[in-house]
Parts: C-alpha cells; sequence; structure tokens
C-alpha cells in the first residue's frame, strides 16, 4: 500500500476498503480479539464492489499488486473457477489473452501482466495451501491457439506434482447437484472475493463467507484429483495436439 493511500485513510480522507482493513490489520500484527473489533466496523458493508473501469482508471497493475500482498499474508486458499484457467497457473501467453479484453494500453499490459506473474512465486511457499478446483469446460475454452493451450495444460500438470499445491478438476460427464454460477477466491475463511462482469466483489460477513466455503467443499467432492486428474488434462491435452496436426 502506498503511503500517500495510507495517509488519506489514517485522516479520514479515504474510507478503506476490507481488503484495506485486512491487509493493514495483518501488517501491523495485531490480537485476533483487536482484529475482529476494528473489522466489525466493515461489516456493515459486508459486500463491496470495485467496478472494472474504476481499475482501469486507477491502473489494473496495481490491482496485482493489491493481491499479492493479500498472498503473502494468506495461509490457505481455496479457488473454483468454471470459465478459465485461474491465474496463479496461467502461462505468459494464457496471461496476455485473458487481460487483452480489458483494452489495456500497452505500458498497461504490459506492467499487468508482469505483476500477474509475479504472484506465481507464492505457488513455491510450501508454508500454504493452495487448493484450486477448476471445470472441465474452463480446461477446453480455446482463449488461446491449440498448441498454447496444450503447454497450458502441462503447466497444470506440473504445477499439480507439487506437495501443498491441489488442483482438482470437475469432469463435465459427471452428474452434479450444484450449479458452477461465477469463479470465486477465499482466502484463509475470512475473505471472499468474487468477479462478475462489471465488477470484482468482496465478501467478508463471516455466514456469507462459510456459504462460499460449502459451495466450494461441493465442488471438490465432484472433481477429480491426483493421478486421475493428471490423466485427464494430459488426454484433453492430447486431442488438441492431435487437432493441431490434422488442420
Amino acid at each position: 500500500m502506498s503511503p500517500s493511500k495510507l495517509s488519506k485513510i489514517e485522516n479520514s480522507r479515504l474510507a478503506p476498503s476490507a481488503t484495506d482493513v485486512e491487509r493493514i490489520l495483518t501488517a501491523i500484527g495485531v490480537s485476533d480479539a483487536v482484529k475482529a473489533e476494528y473489522t466489525e466496523a466493515t461489516r456493515a458493508a459486508a459486500t463491496e464492489a470495485t467496478a472494472w473501469r474504476l481499475l482501469r482508471r486507477t491502473g489494473v497493475h496495481k490491482g496485482q499488486h493489491a493481491v499479492k500482498a493479500l498472498e503473502a499474508q494468506m495461509s490457505v486458499l481455496r479457488l473454483f473457477q468454471p470459465a478459465l484457467i485461474p491465474g496463479l497457473l496461467q502461462t505468459a501467453e494464457y496471461v496476455r489473452a485473458v487481460l487483452r479484453r480489458h483494452d489495456l494500453g500497452d505500458d498497461a499490459l504490459t506492467r499487468t501482466i508482469d505483476g500477474r506473474l509475479e504472484r506465481q512465486a507464492v505457488l513455491y511457499d510450501n508454508a500454504k495451501e493452495l487448493h484450486f478446483v477448476i471445470t472441465e469446460s474452463a480446461l477446453r475454452w480455446q482463449i488461446v491457439p491449440r498448441p498454447m493451450l496444450a503447454a497450458q495444460l502441462d503447466r497444470i500438470v506440473s504445477l499439480s506434482r507439487l506437495s501443498h499445491v491441489d488442483i482438482r478438476v470437475v469432469p463435465l460427464g459427471s452428474r452434479q447437484s450444484d450449479v458452477a454460477n461465477h469463479a470465486f477466491v477465499i482466502r484463509d475463511d475470512r475473505l471472499v472475493t468474487v468477479e462478475t462482469v462489471h465488477a470484482e466483489l468482496v465478501v467478508t460477513e463471516p455466514k456469507d463467507v462459510e456459504l462460499y466455503v460449502r459451495k466450494f467443499e461441493g465442488f471438490t467432492r465432484a472433481a477429480v484429483a491426483g493421478d486421475e486428474m493428471r490423466s485427464m488434462v494430459e488426454a484433453i491435452r492430447d486431442e488438441f495436439l492431435s487437432e493441431q496436426e490434422t488442420s
């Protein structure tokens, strides 16, 4: 967090977001009791929305730095993604394809790509637990050319072998009892971020966070993991490579 932003919060010229409160209280190392007391002040606005157009105006790359700070402080991450490969698992080519949707200038695009790739260092911190549940349709979504998508799937297989990284895939052919509404990220069972078409939502109300935890656990049970998951991803990769050779 920049000194100017912190100064504005301290002098009541800027209302802190739920993410700001979480970062400040964690950084200064307050007790859980004190943290609960201060975060209660934000519970009246338990769900806040930041429009993507505002993020573009202030700098999307700054959002990457803010998320990186959160991920440095967390112990457990749970991420559900029904549409795209999760950002922490993306190759550089995939990142570029995803970010191009935001109509960024060349400089902003490069800085944002670099910021997302820098965030991926958290994957190699074995003090953290990282759990990803992805739908099969997300693996098949061809936002990049087939050879690049095949390389992306290879990266998923490789990262799944890290002892503290759990990657699971929900097969399209399996019967489901829930609906994959949208992507969401749970950090330490305290904070949830949700990406919608127009904005990013931040949820901190404990009862609402619990809803997302239960939804994630349901999709975890419906997903395949370990060698079965890797075999499935490799089969999809081979499909793309075969289609490339015959096209």
